[in-house]
């Protein structure tokens, strides 16, 4: 760990000289830092000056002048130029540098901070360093504080991520989360360097996502009659007898998808199919192998009735939704699903059945692989990729499919080994649903136990993969699933710090990753979580409680 230490700041324009503690609690760890004894110190004089300045390359400024403005009243000029000007920031391409497209390095002087990267994307990352250097005052909302007080701790900084893929997960599905809460947590992510976020947005539980096409899959498949309390199991099983619904409209994921990507995170939606699809087929029952009826689903699990792969008018209809999915959403991923799809339907559909005989098919293994190899040749012929759960290697693998291991790492090792990218996300310990300490006092969850540092230990790279194979693991995702996360401070509460560790393990060289130090970075930068009012779980952090590793 970088230790703090106490300094006299000389050659500065404070007010006042006075005693800074410099502390370097940067998260993730980046992968190269020389701390220098000084400081740079703010103006009333400061700007931000950007070489080029354009569209992309602003945004990094903008963001950073928007964070001292709203913490001091004092408006940070962003401005092109390559002039010297004192107690000012430079920001700069510059394809030179030996590093990938988020790399960045960071000079900070007494005179002024050069941050450089080759990419607009890589000088956004670095303004979240100069954040986390910044006191966390620079994060509250009041304008009372003295810009001249704001310092950054002189270094040198060089620093590139480990993986390509670092990504957060939020199924709306199970309980819905406000469009304001949704960009708080893509805020977070924004700061500890995350750029993914996957938005599970159909499930049997609830259709969330408005298609102009289909009215009734909002109209009629985003409200369940009453919802399961507790863990059900017992009988009879309770329920609360209250409706539960909710939607967001085009417009508003249009919102949420631009202001992730001015914080340079690709929103990744996941429309689940085959299975999952109860919701759906409560709207339109005729894309079922029964033809219904239907109702949302009241209660976790999985369930029978899914999409029927026999009819050609249920690849119609999931076409027209993909088409508006993909007007909604430029990323270059759509994930479908494919986990936890029963053929119990499909063996006894007579068009099922059918298909299977004019395809050549074995088994209805075979089927759901060509069903998703028919919604994958779809969406190329858009440009665009599917990403599905590890199910969809049963029955064969999709050509282009990237793989989401979520049964253990096992189906991300099979389809490395097809030289199919892969996105790491155990069950294990990469879902924050789990409890995160004993369960006794603690809200209910789904079960599990997931502490940060069982959370921090997950390496994404299996030593059964050569070398060759390993360059397929695109990176890793915290995924937090909702049965059980009914508020925004309690999705806070079972995000954050996991989410943290997560971020560190995408981001920071393994030789470099250490749990002590991160927990002592995180327990410094706690007090500016506290400023932006994040809920993050206060407890033991340490795997103190019984889980091996």
């Amino acid at each position: 760990m970088v230790c703090a230490t106490l300094l006299i700041v000389s050659g500065c324009t404070c007010k006042k000289a006075k005693e800074v503690e410099n502390k370097y609690n940067i998260i993730p760890a980046p992968v190269s830092l020389v701390t220098m004894p000084g400081v740079f110190c703010f103006s009333e004089n400061s700007s931000i000056i950007i070489s080029p300045l354009n569209e992309e390359t602003k945004i990094a400024g903008e963001r950073l002048a928007e964070l001292l403005y709203r913490s001091t009243g004092v408006n940070i000029r962003v401005v092109e130029g390559r002039k010297a000007v004192s107690r000012s920031i430079f920001m700069s391409i510059d394809t030179t540098l030996d590093m990938g497209p988020e790399g960045y390095t960071l000079e900070v002087t007494s005179k002024k901070i050069l941050l450089k990267s080759p990419t607009a994307e890589g000088l956004f990352r670095g303004t979240q360093t100069i954040r986390q250097l910044l006191p966390p005052q620079v994060e509250s909302m009041s304008d009372t504080n003295n810009i001249k007080d704001f310092t950054v701790p002189e270094c040198i900084i060089k620093d590139e991520p480990r993986f390509r893929y670092r990504g957060m997960h939020l199924d709306v599905c199970r309980h819905m989360f406000s469009v304001d809460e949704i960009k708080r947590y893509i805020d977070v992510m924004a700061l500890n360097k995350f750029n993914t976020f996957h938005w599970h947005l159909t499930e049997d539980q609830g259709w969330r996502i408005e298609i102009n096409t289909y009215p009734d899959l909002t109209a009629k498949g985003s409200v369940r009659k009453q919802t399961l309390i507790g863990h059900g199991g017992v009988s009879p099983e309770k329920y609360d007898g209250t409706p539960y619904g909710g939607f967001y409209t085009q417009e508003e994921v249009r919102d949420i998808v631009r202001y992730a990507s001015d914080r340079f995170i690709t929103v990744v939606p996941e429309i689940e199919m085959p299975g999952h699809s109860l919701a759906a087929l409560t709207a339109y029952p005729s894309f079922s192998c029964t033809g219904g009826p239907f109702e949302v689903a009241q209660t976790w699990g999985v369930f029978d009735d899914i999409y029927c792969a026999g009819k050609d008018t249920t690849f119609a209809f999931l076409e027209d939704v993909l088409d508006e999915v993909m007007d909604l959403f430029p990323s270059p991923y759509i994930h479908i699903g494919g986990d936890e799809a029963p053929k119990t339907r499909w063996e006894s559909c007579p068009d099922c059945r059918r298909r299977m005989k004019e395809e050549n098919l074995k088994d209805a293994h075979e089927l759901q692989s060509y069903f998703i190899k028919r919604i994958e040749k779809y969406l190329n012929s858009h440009g665009r990729n599917i990403i599905g759960w590890d199910e969809i290697l049963e029955g064969g693998l999709a050509p282009g499919a990237t793989v989401m291991s979520w049964r253990g790492t096992e189906g991300g090792i099979a389809a490395a080994k097809q030289h199919h990218d892969v996105i790491m996300t155990p069950g294990s310990h990469l879902y924050l649903d789990h409890y995160q300490s004993l369960p006794e006092g603690q809200p209910l969850a789904i079960g599990g136990y997931s502490p940060l540092e069982w959370v921090y230990s997950f390496e994404p790279l299996p030593s059964d993969l050569t070398a060759e194979e390993q360059k397929y693991i695109m990176g890793l995702q915290g995924n937090v699933w909702t049965e059980y996360i009914v508020s925004d401070e309690q999705l806070e509460m079972m995000a954050f710090p996991r989410a943290f560790a997560i971020a560190e393990t995408g981001w920071t060289p393994q030789l470099k990753k250490d749990f002590e130090d991160f927990l002592a970075r995180f327990m410094e930068q706690r007090a500016r979580y506290d400023i932006m009012g994040i809920n993050y779980f206060k407890g033991d952090y340490r795997n103190t409680e019984g889980r091996e590793k």
